[in-house]
C-alpha cells in the first residue's frame, strides 16, 4: 500500500500554515483585536502563540511523523492498551462538525465573492447590514453556496496530499500574501491610518480585562488548529528525515504575520474612514463594504480582499475534511476519493440545519442559541478546549522523555536546554492555562 507524502518542506509547511490560517487570523482576529482595546490584546496574543500554541503545535508533529499513522491510528500506537485513542476520534468529530457551520461561512463568502464580481455589493448609500440579512437569511442560495464550497473542498482532497492539498496550497497561499500587500499599500496611503496603526500595534493596557486575557490564551491554540489532530494527519505526511522544528516555527511565524497583515490592511482603512474598530463579527460583511465604498476603486479593493479570504477559507477547509478522509480510508490512497464524497456529503447535510438557521429555522434552538450558533459554542467552548488538554497530558504522559527529545533534535548536537524548556512547558504550564481557558469559556469564572 503506497503512503501518501509531501513533495517537500516547503509544502508540508504551506499546507500546514493554510491549515491554520483562516477565518480565526482573517475575520476573527482582527473584530476581537477591536472590541478588546487593540495593541495590547494583540501583543498577548503573540506570546501565547509562541508559549502556548507553539508547544502544542510540536506536540501534534511528534505524534503524527513519529507513527507516520493518521489520528485515531497514531494514538493507537502510541497507547496500544488503552483508550487515548477517543483524542482523535474526538478530533474526527469535531473537525466533522466544524467543517459543517464553516462550510456556511465558507458559502457567505463565496456569495459575496460572486456579487463583488458582478458588481453588487459597493454602492452609494447602501445598506450593508440589509444585504448581509437578506444574503444569510435567502435559504435556497445559501444552501448552494454551501454546496459549492464544499464540492471545491471534495474536489482537492480527492486528489491526494501531493496533487491535491499540497499543490492548492502551493497557489492560494502566495496568492493571500500578495493579495494583503496590494491591501495594505492601499490602506497605509488613506487619511489618518497611522491612527488605525497605533490602535492596532501600540499597547493600552487599561483597555485589558480578564476576559480579553483568557480569549487571547484561547486565540492562540485555535488560531493554530491544533487540539483536533489535524496537525497529527498532516505531519503524518512528513518524511522521518525531515525536521519538524523549523516547519512549526514556519507556522507559527506566518499564521502571526497573516494576522498582522489582517490588521494593517483593516484598521487603517476602518479609522481613516471614520468607522468604529469594535463592530464585532459584522466588520467583514458589514463595515468593510462601508469602508470601501469611500475609496476610489473601493469594488476592485473589496474583491481582493473576499478572494484573499476565500482562498483562507478553503486551505483550512481542505485540513477539516482531509482528518475524516483519513481515518475513514487508512492509508489507502485507491479509497480516498470515495470516501471524500461521502464524507463530504454528510458535513453538507449536517450543515443543512447551520445554514437555515438565518431563514427557515431561525426559531430554532440549540444550546439556548441559534443552531449556526450553537454549533459554533460546541466546537470553541467544549470540544476543542477538551481536545488539547487531552493532547497537552497525553504527550509527556505518554511518549518516552528520550523519544520526544529523539523526535524534535533528531541529529541535532545542540538545543538541549530548549528541549528541556519545551517538555517542562507541556507537562506544568500548558495544561494549566487550558483548563482556565476551558473553565472560562465554560461561564465558571
Amino acid at each position: 500500500m503506497e503512503k501518501d507524502q509531501w513533495s517537500s518542506k516547503i509544502g508540508f509547511i504551506l499546507a500546514a500554515a493554510g491549515s491554520a490560517i483562516g477565518i480565526g487570523a482573517i475575520w476573527k482576529l482582527p473584530y476581537v483585536t477591536g472590541v478588546s482595546g487593540g495593541g495590547a490584546f494583540f501583543l498577548m496574543f503573540i506570546l501565547f502563540s509562541l508559549f502556548i500554541g507553539l508547544p502544542l503545535l510540536l506536540a501534534e508533529f511528534v505524534i503524527g511523523r513519529s507513527t507516520g499513522k493518521e489520528a485515531i491510528r497514531a494514538y493507537r500506537e502510541i497507547a496500544p492498551k488503552s483508550n487515548w485513542y477517543w483524542i482523535g476520534i474526538l478530533g474526527v468529530f469535531t473537525c466533522f462538525v466544524l467543517l459543517s457551520f464553516y462550510s456556511v461561512v465558507g458559502g457567505w463568502i463565496s456569495l459575496y465573492f460572486v456579487k463583488g464580481i458582478t458588481g453588487g455589493i459597493v454602492e452609494e448609500g447602501a445598506n450593508y447590514s440589509d444585504l448581509f440579512g437578506q444574503t444569510i437569511s435567502n435559504s435556497w442560495t445559501v444552501l448552494a453556496a454551501q454546496a459549492a464550497f464544499l464540492l471545491i473542498t471534495i474536489l482537492v482532497v480527492a486528489r491526494g496530499v501531493q496533487s491535491g492539498i499540497e499543490k492548492a496550497s502551493k497557489i492560494l497561499m502566495p496568492a493571500l500574501f500578495l493579495l494583503f500587500v496590494i491591501l495594505i499599500v492601499r490602506s497605509l496611503t488613506l487619511e489618518n491610518a497611522l491612527d488605525g496603526v497605533r490602535f492596532f500595534l501600540q499597547p493600552n493596557f487599561s483597555s485589558i480585562t480578564s476576559e480579553s486575557v483568557l480569549f487571547a490564551m484561547g486565540q492562540s491554540f485555535f488560531s493554530l488548529s491544533v487540539g483536533v489532530s489535524v496537525m497529527v494527519t498532516y505531519s503524518s505526511y512528513l518524511p522521518k528525515k525531515e525536521s519538524i522544528v523549523q516547519p512549526a516555527l514556519s507556522v507559527v511565524g506566518m499564521n502571526l504575520f497573516i494576522a498582522l497583515l489582517a490588521g494593517l490592511a483593516i484598521f487603517p482603512a476602518v479609522f481613516s474612514l471614520g468607522f468604529e474598530p469594535a463592530e464585532g463579527p459584522g466588520l467583514l460583511f458589514i463595515v468593510l463594504p462601508a469602508v470601501f465604498e469611500k475609496l476610489v476603486l473601493g469594488e476592485l479593493f473589496l474583491l481582493l480582499f473576499l478572494a484573499l479570504f476565500l482562498f483562507a477559507t478553503l486551505t483550512s477547509a481542505f485540513s477539516m475534511l482531509e482528518i475524516v478522509v483519513a481515518t475513514l480510508a487508512k492509508g489507502d490512497q485507491k479509497k480516498r476519493a470515495k470516501f471524500a464524497w461521502i464524507a463530504g456529503g454528510l458535513i453538507f447535510l449536517l450543515g443543512i440545519p447551520s445554514a437555515l438557521s438565518f431563514g427557515t429555522m431561525a426559531d430554532a434552538a440549540i444550546f439556548g442559541k441559534s443552531i449556526f450558533d450553537g454549533a459554533d459554542y460546541l466546537v470553541s467552548n467544549i470540544l476543542m478546549p477538551l481536545g488539547v488538554l487531552l493532547i497537552a497530558i497525553f504527550v509527556p504522559l505518554k511518549i518516552k522523555k528520550e523519544v520526544l527529545r529523539q523526535e524534535l533534535l533528531r541529529d541535532s548536537k545542540g538545543g538541549h536546554w530548549l528541549f528541556n524548556l519545551w517538555y517542562n512547558v507541556m507537562r506544568f504550564v500548558v495544561p494549566v492555562v487550558i483548563i482556565v481557558v476551558f473553565l472560562d469559556s465554560l461561564g465558571i469564572f
